[in-house]
């Protein structure tokens, strides 16, 4: 049986219940928790639940909160597989990705993605974003990001979760120069699409 790519509008109607919970939802819940370990999808669901949250509160039109919600769901789906799987999925575009695989799980789970059957590009652009950062005004992009690095269970960046409830840009803007900045003060590489993106941002909040 086919999965459906998106919830119908009307099961976004009623108040928020869950990621899992809806019915149109629930299968990839399903799949993504036969991919990860209890911890990463516990921070899966924590981050689908912020992400919607902070959709509501930016009064997102029903089609972006359902993109929202099923790209945070899916967002880590890649995380956990092994190099060759990443590089077999999203194969690196520089030295940097190839010293760091890990940076190619959001390629590698928009793959997975649309290998799903998923093909809104809303879903997909933002699986892949929300490891170097998405375009600015793409709204689905910045909640994932944001609600991905400041879920509760990390322990950090409260100040932007608090933000992004009524400035969701400004929020998305704080949380990639705080990465570039931390990145750089500990003397560690930053992708050439976060220093992008960041360029892009112009000035801090």
């Amino acid at each position: 049986m086919s999965i459906p790519a998106l919830p119908p509008a009307d099961d976004l109607r009623l108040p928020p219940v869950g990621p899992c919970r809806r019915a149109s939802i629930a299968p990839y819940c399903e799949r993504v928790r036969a991919k990860l370990s209890a911890a990463r999808f516990a921070h899966v669901m924590r981050v689908a639940e912020l992400a919607e949250t902070i959709a509501r509160a930016n009064r997102f039109d029903p089609g972006d909160l359902r993109a929202t919600i099923l790209a945070a769901v899916l967002h880590d789906v890649a995380r956990e597989e092994d190099v060759e799987t990443l590089f077999r999925l999203a194969p690196p575009e520089n030295d940097m990705e190839r010293r760091h695989p890990l940076s190619v799980h959001g390629r590698a789970g928009r793959a997975v993605a649309a290998s799903w059957g998923v093909t809104d590009e809303r879903v997909l652009d933002a699986i892949e974003g929300h490891v170097f950062g998405v375009r600015p005004g793409d709204r689905v992009g910045m909640a994932v990001y944001v609600a991905d690095v400041s879920e509760p269970g990390r322990g950090v960046n409260d100040d932007v979760r608090e933000l992004a409830m009524g400035h969701l840009e400004r929020a998305y803007r704080r949380a990639v120069q705080t990465k570039v900045g931390y990145l750089r003060s500990r003397g560690k590489d930053v992708h050439p699409r976060t220093l992008q993106v960041h360029e892009e941002l112009g000035q801090p909040t």
